[in-house]
């Protein structure tokens, strides 16, 4: 059974960075796509960013690219969120996402385990 906990969130300034961990408890961590999404008050869950198993290949939500970079370091079962020039509208709850799969996607149902998120407040 895979288990997802994420950690990292916090309250920073705009301007600032925040870097997001995700450890996966699952004993194949190397064939999960990763990936990272968001949710603010009221609003849908939308993605974020996501990484193949090596590494290899990433994606990134067109607001966050330049600013975010996603990562992984399988000998440590573990996804990264580096987050710099945080912005307000960045503000929302960040769940991370494994997928049982060697491709990269965007969509919410292409994912098969989440985490309980970690929430992120960027002030202005």
């Amino acid at each position: 059974q895979v288990q997802l906990v994420e950690s990292g969130g916090g309250l920073v300034q705009s301007g600032g960075s925040l870097r997001l961990s995700c450890v996966n408890s699952g004993r194949t961590f190397r064939r999960y796509t990763m990936g990272w999404f968001r949710q603010a008050l009221g609003k849908e869950r939308e993605f974020v960013a996501a990484i193949t198993w090596s590494g290899g290949s990433t994606s990134y939500e067109d607001s966050v690219k330049g600013r975010f970079t996603i990562s992984r370091d399988n000998a440590k079962n573990t996804v990264y969120l580096q987050m710099n020039s945080l912005k307000p509208e960045d503000t929302a709850v960040y769940y991370c996402a494994a997928a049982w799969s060697s491709a990269l996607a965007s969509t919410r149902n292409f994912y098969d385990y989440w985490g309980q998120g970690t929430q992120v407040t960027v002030s202005s």
